[in-house]
């Protein structure tokens, strides 16, 4: 089985902008030009929404602990200090 590797947020941002203004200039372009850099874009987004729905979660959140909602906090040691009487 293939191993999916989570993608940054960037990633999918990066190809939705780029197809949208592939299609808004494709006057501009040239209509070859546009397909090819449209059906570019939208094979990164493809992979993108793979990414976010094939990758386990447990590596997610090594990387950006942040993604639970709320901050992992790691548990504070017991201090040795002796009280003198």
């Amino acid at each position: 089985m293939d191993k999916v590797v989570p993608l940054k947020s960037s990633f999918a941002l990066a190809s939705l902008l780029g197809f949208l203004i592939t299609v808004i200039y494709r006057d501009r372009i040239g209509y070859d030009w546009s397909f090819a850099m449209g059906f570019l874009f939208a094979l990164m987004f493809v992979a993108s929404m793979v990414s976010m729905s094939k990758a386990p979660i447990e590596e997610q959140l090594e990387i950006n602990p942040d993604l639970a909602g709320e901050k992992v906090k790691k548990p504070k040691k017991a201090s040795k200090k002796k009280k003198k009487k």
